[in-house]
């Protein structure tokens, strides 16, 4: 009985945080601290939940650590997707291998 209750909540609460934006803001939004707050908020969320993983996802935090920077240096550079996680897996390999 319990399971309900809890989905219940939980759908009213995914209902309210899609209804309350349409019902509150009617008018397009002009503030560009607001507007840009609002753009880079999906983002964020996913680098704030993507984050542990990476360091937690490995045997040892050093070469998830490891990988974290070779994956933004390979980014940072102007390597595509596929480049840059294969770059991460060798170093995460190597190291696991090699150090522990």
């Amino acid at each position: 009985m319990r399971i309900y209750a809890y989905i219940l909540v939980m759908a009213g609460v995914s209902y309210l945080i899609r209804a309350l934006p349409v019902t509150i803001f009617r008018k397009p939004i002009k503030s560009p601290f607001i507007r840009s707050f609002l753009y880079y908020v999906p983002y964020v969320t996913l680098a704030v939940m993507t984050f542990p993983a990476i360091l937690r996802a490995t045997q040892s935090p050093l070469s998830g650590a490891a990988a974290l920077v070779v994956g933004v240096a390979a980014a940072w550079l102007g390597a595509d997707l596929f480049k840059t996680a294969v770059s991460c897996c060798v170093v995460v390999f190597i190291l696991e291998l090699f150090v522990g």
